[in-house]
């Protein structure tokens, strides 16, 4: 149901609707998905607080918000089981929340994720792998999983996630939806718990372009500006970004990217991927080395209590050589310098978000989160938005676009969103 259809329903109909809609989960799902649910009257009671209006955009609206944030009262536990115990029970909601309650939306609970938002697949050993909603058998992606899983499968319209490493780019693609990520740094990101500071953003998700055009001019500052010319972008071959990808999805790929673009002339593209060559080790380094930092008082008393895959990245991550972490630094400098010359001949950049359909867990491999992180580090590296864009397979499964522009306010996101 579109954002007009919840509206509609007015703040009791939309509550129950909800509920409605989760009891209805499967119960994998619900379970990995819905981290918290709020109470069907103390729901009516926020979505009834304001009345529809020109500055209330998203008056009336439900939405789910990652268990990263902080809302008053709530436990807040990245998906992990003893975070909560080891941080005091917020005493005010995170500015993101803050500031979707002055549009009129309303939130409906906390979604699960990877724990500690450190994976792209969505697996997690304590509440349950998230499911694809449609293909079971499938992964939904993450970290942003229930995020993503939820406005899916039509519990709520709208819904929060983060993305660091492709933590929105990832389930947007697999489960079908539209996604943005934000700037490292901004108000939404910097109360939320971190992963890596230097790449984690605040984010979002809709199940089609018009409600993803409402939520953007609603939370994206600035975002009036008409576009002044026809907007000038490229798109990248998929086979020539990444090999080993799936034959299937990078021909979809290409030909949606096609619709949207022509394709980078092989000066540009040669300057990006000549940039982008070791973009996966930086990654790793300054994210993990950064996760260290943020776990390192708690990976020793607490190992059994950590997804033995998560302790492992982030305790080996203590031990990466000064050398190692400069060096990355350097590259990341590197990208942001090229994608910034980029930009100044270019207005957005279109490449795949993901390197296969949604998998199941025994694809779910490390050679596969390499992949991935071939397409969506460069974006990370240089701190840039995304707008994502489904991308239909002939399976029934779907594949993603990720569109890095130069700023979040960009006027080119309405004109995309047009075409898509």
């Amino acid at each position: 149901m579109p954002f007009a259809g919840w509206q509609a329903l007015g703040a009791v109909g939309a509550a129950r609707e909800l509920q409605a809609r989760v009891a209805a989960l499967p119960d994998p799902l619900r379970r990995a998905a819905v981290a918290w649910l709020r109470p069907e009257g103390e729901l009516v009671e926020q979505l009834a607080t304001v009345a529809p209006a020109a500055d209330r955009p998203l008056a009336g609206m439900p939405y789910f918000l990652k268990d990263l944030f902080d809302l008053t009262g709530v436990p807040t536990r990245a998906g992990s089981t003893f975070l909560d115990q080891l941080r005091p029970l917020p005493s005010h909601d995170c500015q993101l929340a803050q500031r979707l309650g002055e549009l009129g939306a309303g939130c409906a609970g906390k979604s699960h994720l990877v724990e500690f938002a450190s994976g792209l697949t969505g697996e997690n050993p304590h509440y349950g792998d998230c499911p694809h909603p449609f293909h079971p058998q499938c992964l939904s992606g993450g970290s942003s999983s229930g995020s993503a899983a939820l406005v899916a499968a039509g519990v709520a319209p709208l819904s929060i996630g983060t993305d660091t490493g492709g933590s929105v780019r990832v389930p947007a693609a697999w489960c079908g939806l539209h996604g943005f990520r934000l700037s490292p740094g901004d108000a939404f990101i910097r109360d939320a718990f971190p992963l890596a500071p230097t790449m984690d953003t605040a984010g979002w998700f809709t199940a089609n372009a018009p409600d993803m055009l409402t939520a953007w001019r609603a939370l994206v500052p600035g975002t009036g500006r008409p576009l002044a010319s026809e907007p000038r972008g490229c798109y990248l071959n998929a086979r020539k970004l990444l090999p080993g990808m799936d034959p299937t999805v990078a021909t979809a790929c290409d030909y949606a990217a096609a619709s949207l673009t022509a394709r980078a002339d092989p000066v540009a593209e040669a300057s990006l991927v000549l940039s982008w060559h070791h973009a996966v080790e930086a990654y790793i380094t300054i994210g993990m080395s950064e996760a260290h930092t943020v776990h390192r008082d708690w990976l020793v008393p607490h190992r059994e209590r950590y997804d033995p895959i998560i302790w492992r990245r982030f305790t080996d991550a203590g031990s990466f050589p000064a050398a190692d972490i400069a060096r990355a630094h350097e590259r990341r400098r590197e990208i942001i310098s090229v994608l910034r010359d980029f930009f100044r001949t270019y207005d957005y950049l279109v490449l795949p978000s993901v390197s296969c359909a949604a998998p199941t867990k025994a694809e779910a491999t490390l050679e596969l989160r390499r992949n991935i992180l071939t397409l969506c580090s460069p974006a990370s590296l240089a701190g840039l938005p995304v707008l994502s864009l489904p991308v239909a397979l002939p399976s029934g499964l779907t594949a993603g676009l990720q569109i890095i522009l130069p700023s979040a306010d960009s006027p080119v996101v309405p004109w995309l969103l047009g075409r898509s």
